[in-house]
């Protein structure tokens, strides 16, 4: 381990989170509840056990369309509940919130489907209900689909996009900061419940958003949550390194993920912020047994059903409106494809110049579009790789989740009851939250 990465663990610990969408459960799995209800139980359920595992947050991911890249139509997301249905992630975060009392709740708010007026309000009254525990996790939408639900035509290029993004938080930081942390007086004797002179409009007049303010909400605990953000394109890092206090990162192995997160650090530092205040957490997808031959045999099983290949390929084609039901499975892919969509989800798969067929690029990819690096074993093994892994990354922490996004209660106590003690016994992940803190004060604590 070098000396610049042991400064950057100062405590020796790394961060936990965890990702999923208000979607069905892993519902054709024998260990799934079917696919319903949808009265947001199942996923409560699972951020109560993220809590006992002492997570820094779990993240409810989005999407405002229904696919139909995919064979050109919606029949493949439809006919596996891949993308769809969704629901909303706010009132999931709230059930989520009212049923913890530490781990960090993180819902999705698009730029593209809120203006910045009602994402800083729900956020901030979010964050008062939640005691100080919510993030807002922050996406333009990648999706020309998306885009038609909400009057536009097609999504701008990346680039507009997120300098669009840019302004748009500056708007919501502004609105945060409209009222002083001392605002609310509360005199009873004067009848004074808010100091005029310390609430102010903010007469934003950007580029491409005019917002008067002030808001209409208190300051919450945190004044503003903490924001969460994924953006894999050169200039996606470059919006995450000015905005984001946690980054959900996808890298194709350990030395992928050491140059991530220096590209992400050394763009902090050019904007003059703190590389050690983000926290770059990267996916992963363990797959655990009780023998590691158990686990193999699992991995296996899973990647090599047919079934599989579609759903990643169909979810694939979600993600960046390209059609891979047009390519041969057992053939390279014909050329290096672009998108305007999710640029690391296509850099997760197409491997250009590798030679693979499509059918071995997606085998190969064994936890989907969503795996950093290859966690297979018992948990003991799996949590000592992870250590290592951080020691030669640096930092700072992983996202985990499964490689479909879809969950069963068996995943979950895999990972919360065999993996977290594993990785507690080793004193790389905390094992209490400390009293009275925040997310982002969890964030920061190391």
């Amino acid at each position: 381990m070098t000396s610049t990465a042991s400064q950057d663990r100062s405590a020796g610990k790394f961060h936990l989170a965890f990702i999923f969408n208000f979607t069905p459960d892993d519902w054709q799995g024998p260990f799934g509840t079917g696919g319903s209800p949808w009265d947001g139980t199942f996923h409560t359920e699972v951020a109560q056990a993220l809590e006992r595992a002492c997570f820094d947050y779990v993240i409810v991911e989005d999407k405002l369309m229904v696919p139909e890249s995919y064979g050109g139509s919606a029949e493949a997301a439809l006919k596996q509940a891949m993308v769809v249905p969704k629901h909303d992630p706010v009132p999931l975060a709230v059930a989520m919130g009212v049923a913890t009392s530490r781990l960090g709740i993180v819902a999705t708010l698009s730029t593209l489907a809120y203006p910045p007026f009602m994402t800083a309000r729900l956020s901030s009254t979010l964050d008062s209900m939640l005691g100080g525990r919510f993030g807002w996790n922050i996406v333009t939408s990648a999706e020309d689909l998306a885009a038609q639900n909400f009057g536009l035509d097609k999504l701008p290029p990346r680039d507009v996009r997120y300098e669009m993004a840019d302004e748009y938080v500056d708007v919501v930081k502004q609105l945060f900061a409209s009222w002083d942390a001392d605002a609310v007086v509360l005199d009873r004797e004067k009848g004074v419940y808010a100091d005029h002179t310390k609430v102010r409009p903010i007469h934003f007049k950007g580029r491409y958003f005019r917002v008067r303010g002030p808001l209409n909400t208190v300051p919450s605990p945190q004044h503003r949550p903490a924001f969460v953000q994924a953006g894999a394109s050169p200039r996606g890092r470059a919006f995450a390194a000015r905005n984001a206090d946690s980054i959900i990162a996808i890298a194709n192995g350990v030395e992928g993920m050491k140059q991530f997160r220096e590209d992400v650090r050394a763009h902090a530092k050019d904007q003059g912020r703190d590389p050690d205040t983000i926290k770059t957490l990267f996916c992963v997808t363990p797959v655990l047994g009780e023998t590691e031959r158990d686990a193999r045999d699992k991995q296996a099983r899973m990647v090599s059903s047919p079934q599989f290949i579609q759903d990643i390929l169909a979810q694939t084609s979600a993600l960046t409106e390209i059609d891979f039901a047009q390519f041969d499975l057992d053939e390279p892919l014909p050329r290096r494809l672009e998108t305007n969509g999710e640029q690391g989800s296509l850099d997760q798969l197409q491997q250009w110049g590798s030679g693979k067929t499509l059918r071995e690029l997606v085998i190969d990819a064994a936890g989907g579009l969503v795996s950093s690096v290859d966690l297979v074993g018992t948990p003991d093994q799996v949590a000592e790789r992870m250590g290592e892994v951080m020691e030669e990354v640096g930092g700072d922490g992983f996202m985990i989740t499964t490689p479909l996004l879809r969950l069963n209660r068996r995943y979950i106590a895999e990972v919360t009851d065999g993996l977290v003690p594993a990785l507690q016994r080793r004193g790389l992940t905390r094992s209490a939250y400390t009293p009275g803190n925040t997310l982002r004060q969890n964030l920061l604590e190391f």
